[in-house]
């Protein structure tokens, strides 16, 4: 089920459209919220020119602009279609007549692409930020630390150790991804953040908002996402109002994003609170497909990016991003029938991840997975980074647990792996700060709550890449 909220109803007068001059003590107006990307970019930029920061920094919003309505009548009406069977996953956009959807962080960063690839290949390491389930009903108190705490590791940093982009881990706008909260949950809480950001989409990013509060209608979900991320060319969304940032340029919902050093594999779990859905999903009895109304798409996707790893012999990280975790514990549950489809996936082409990164939960966890391929023994760490600013909760009521623990209950035996849970934070907001040079990848876990000048994580976790073994990190020179 999902978790209500239930904010006070309020009637909202529409601001007029016209653009806003933002000030550190009076948020800008909106204006009013369209399904539409406008071609045109802010006034003196030229078209086809990516964009993210604001010219000059401002102090944190205080409150929304559109104070969010209360979502009790749509959860309600949501929590019948699930206890009478008919709240069903909807069909996966897909990208036509590409198999692996491709992009590159250079085209995502226009002409400044090609020399900002140079310069990360010199230097022999990628950093990027992570985190999803960033969205928030009540007010930007709770996003405005962990972007606060992002934008930290802009300052005081050597260039190789400054962040290239940042990976939305999904669950980008509560509750059911509108446009008109777009701006307050993400073009205003991120205005300042200085590089590109990418995003799979989440559950609450696909919910059709059910009667008698939306319309109900198959085509509205993933609408918002689709026109501020996956746009034909760099341009300013009526979502984003005033504010600089241009829309990005993902191919579908599912898409590889290639980078210096790193690919991310990024699948679009569906919208169902629980569990992941990627595909058709075969009834493990029958054989026959549990969503027929599905298609197998992105498994088809996923082969195919990973035989092209396989092709080009890639040597460096490999990540899987999906918003629904693998393994979970709290409120949300494990997709374990998911992850035996991505295992069949990697199975069959002889490449595996070197991580899997995933949100949905509202906190941090981290498990390793020890699976035997071939003469040797994967250790593959899971994630959650599910604490990006939405309302955190508790993993077990609140009561201590002990880490790390064997984790028995997420083993698959005719995988003959074994799962360990490492690591975790229910308490704070925060996000991973992920580095990759030519032979490590490595995973930090930052709570907003250590402050702008604590660089130390509280968690961290070193893969290394030739092996896909768990190592001691070793910095670069």
């Amino acid at each position: 089920m999902a978790t209500k909220h239930k904010t006070p109803t309020k009637t909202v007068k529409k601001p007029t459209a016209k653009a806003p001059t933002k000030s550190p003590t009076k948020p800008p107006k909106r204006a009013a919220p369209t399904s539409t990307v406008s071609q045109q970019p802010p006034t003196g930029i030229p078209a086809g020119t990516p964009i993210f920061a604001d010219p000059r920094p401002t102090a944190d919003p205080t409150k929304y602009t559109v104070p969010h309505a209360s979502d009790t009548a749509a959860y309600n009406e949501m929590d019948a279609l699930i206890k009478a069977s008919k709240f069903v996953p909807l069909p996966f956009p897909a990208v036509p007549g590409v198999t692996e959807p491709i992009l590159t962080l250079a085209a995502a960063l226009g002409a400044a692409g090609p020399a900002t690839e140079a310069a990360i290949q010199a230097a022999g390491q990628i950093v990027f930020h992570c985190a999803g389930d960033t969205g928030a009903t009540t007010g930007p108190k709770t996003q405005n630390e962990v972007v606060d705490k992002l934008l930290a590791d802009f300052t005081g940093e050597a260039p190789a150790q400054v962040p290239q982009f940042f990976l939305n881990l999904g669950d980008i706008v509560y509750s059911f991804g509108e446009h008109k909260y777009y701006y307050d949950q993400f073009y205003d809480a991120y205005r300042d953040y200085p590089r590109p950001i990418f995003a799979i989409p989440g559950n609450h990013d696909g919910i059709v908002l059910p009667p008698p509060a939306g319309t109900g209608v198959a085509s509205d979900s993933l609408a918002a996402f689709l026109a501020n991320f996956c746009a034909p060319t760099f341009a300013h969304s009526p979502d984003a109002v005033g504010l600089s940032r241009t829309t990005m340029i993902q191919p579908g919902v599912y898409f590889t994003l290639q980078a210096p050093l790193v690919r991310v594999l990024g699948l679009y779990s569906n919208m169902l609170e629980n569990p992941g859905v990627i595909s058709t999903t075969p009834n493990p009895t029958t054989g026959k497909p549990t969503f027929p109304q599905l298609s197998d798409v992105q498994l088809d996707y996923l082969t195919a990016a990973l035989t092209r790893i396989k092709q080009e012999k890639f040597a460096g990280a490999v990540l899987i991003a999906v918003h629904h975790p693998p393994y979970c514990y709290g409120l949300h549950s494990a997709s374990l029938t998911m992850l035996k489809e991505i295992d069949a996936c990697c199975a069959a082409v002889g490449i595996w991840p070197h991580a899997v990164l995933s949100g949905h939960s509202h906190n941090y966890q981290r498990y390793t997975r020890a699976l035997p391929v071939g003469n040797t023994t994967r250790q593959i760490p899971f994630l959650v980074v599910g604490n990006g600013g939405h309302g955190l909760t508790a993993i077990n009521k609140g009561q201590t647990i002990r880490t790390p623990q064997p984790a028995p209950a997420f083993a698959q035996p005719e995988a003959k792996d074994s799962v360990t849970f490492e690591s975790y934070d229910d308490k704070n907001y925060g996000y991973a700060r992920i580095l990759v040079t030519p032979t490590q990848l490595r995973i930090e876990y930052h709570p907003a709550s250590d402050g702008a000048t604590t660089k130390t994580p509280d968690d961290a976790v070193t893969v290394a890449l030739a092996t896909g073994t768990l190592t001691t990190y070793t910095p670069p020179a």
